[in-house]
């Protein structure tokens, strides 16, 4: 029978694309009801038996006796004398079931079936694999880099998905080799046409934060909860973590015996410094620990604004901005709060002092901004800092440091 060779042709689908045969017959059926409709402009009066097991089909289309001479919807009707050469003892007003064979169709009907087949199975795979990934928004997910493009990462799972993991998606320091193993989370996954993107990224806050679920225990079972977390991706980062059992130091825990649990972590994420600070309901301790390692000598709080004056020792400011200002940027965005420092010095030497700014004849532009990305915004704050220090916490080489540093000497001793 044509239309079991043609099933079993169809069925070759079913092993390319791991779809289970009840699937495919549902398929197959709207599949041949479409092409019954182009045919006969209805299928209603049609009947399509599928036999999943056998992966045979049969269609039967039912039609009404008529006179001759009445004969008005050919679909829905038949003549006296045409069903009478099916059955001789047919009357008028007795409904005939007469099997339609593919080949009836039309050839040109057969191949469009063929296609609208292959269509409707990609477009099942399509909606199973978004379906699929939507439930995995957020999560950790692994795969193999395929191809390596200027702008984004091609990467394949062990079920042959291709996930994407665009450029900004990436560390900076992020280097990948075709083969490579690659984590991240998924993103989001966007419909382009009738296919899904899957968007993998390594930026995102919730790849840290489901990191500490799956590398600390405690996270993992809910004794510890993560409440926040800020990054600047490859560089720092900051998480603010609580506990409701006294008995654990969440601090302690995440960060493990000299730093042996956070490693992981931190390597991961091509060397991100992270922080971990201990949560607290009290804005101005919280504000306290963020700015970690400086030590912070009072905060006043304008609650209604969202902004927080910190008081800080001169020598204290620097560590507070941190390298590239990453520090105080980042401590505003756990907090929730604008820092603005108010340095706390000795005034006498304060009115001494002089703005770097006023040195921009002698000093380029953009040495002046690497000294205030660290909080080093005048000549005697400069004069206080050991070179080494300076060519490890700014982007300057050391020989441009010492002329600075002559610079500015020459000033307050002319």
């Amino acid at each position: 029978m044509e239309n079991l060779a043609l099933i079993d042709s169809f069925s070759e689908f079913k092993d390319d694309k791991l779809i289970d045969r009840v699937t495919l017959m549902a398929i197959l059926e709207d599949v041949f009801r479409n092409a019954l409709k182009k045919k006969f402009g209805s299928d209603e009066n049609f009947d399509i038996i599928i036999n999943p097991d056998k992966g045979d089909m049969e269609i039967w289309r039912r039609r009404v006796i008529v006179a001759d001479e009445d004969l008005d919807l050919e679909n829905e009707e038949i003549t006296l004398t045409e069903a009478r050469k099916i059955e001789p003892d047919f009357e008028i007003g007795e409904e005939v079931s007469e099997e339609v064979k593919l080949i009836d169709l039309g050839r040109r009907a057969i191949l469009a079936l063929r296609q609208n087949l292959i269509s409707k199975i990609h477009e099942h795979d399509n909606t199973n694999l978004y379906k699929q990934f939507k439930d995995l928004i957020g999560e950790i997910y692994t795969a193999e880099v395929h191809h390596v493009r200027p702008r984004v990462v091609i990467l394949v799972d062990d079920e042959g998905n291709e996930i994407v993991l665009p450029k900004e998606k990436q560390i900076p320091s992020d280097f990948f080799r075709k083969g490579d193993n690659v984590r991240g989370i998924i993103e989001n996954v966007e419909l382009k046409g009738n296919k899904p993107q899957i968007i993998m990224s390594r930026t995102s806050e919730k790849f840290l934060e489901k990191l500490f679920e799956q590398e600390i225990p405690e996270v993992f079972d809910g004794l510890i909860t993560v409440k926040n977390v800020v990054r600047i991706p490859g560089e720092k980062a900051k998480v603010a973590v609580d506990s409701y059992d006294d008995r654990i130091d969440p601090v302690g825990a995440c960060v493990g015996m000299k730093g042996s649990r956070i490693h992981g972590i931190v390597r991961e994420l091509g060397n991100e410094n992270i922080d971990v600070i201990n949560y607290t309901n009290n804005i101005q301790l919280f504000i306290t620990r963020a700015l970690s390692p400086a030590k912070v000598s009072s905060i006043k709080l304008n609650e209604d604004q969202k902004r927080a004056e910190v008081y800080l020792k001169l020598e204290e400011v620097s560590k507070a901005i941190g390298r590239g200002g990453h520090n105080i940027k980042l401590a505003g965005l756990l907090t929730g709060y604008e820092l603005d420092v108010i340095r706390e010095g000795n005034i006498a030497e304060e009115e001494d002092d002089v703005e770097l700014t006023e040195f921009s004849d002698e000093i380029e532009g953009w040495v002046i901004e690497e000294f205030a990305k660290i909080g080093l915004d005048t000549a005697k704050s400069v004069l206080k800092q050991d070179v080494a220090d300076l060519v490890r916490r700014t982007d300057l080489e050391e020989e441009t440091i010492l002329d600075v540093m002559r610079i500015l000497k020459e000033e307050f001793e002319g």
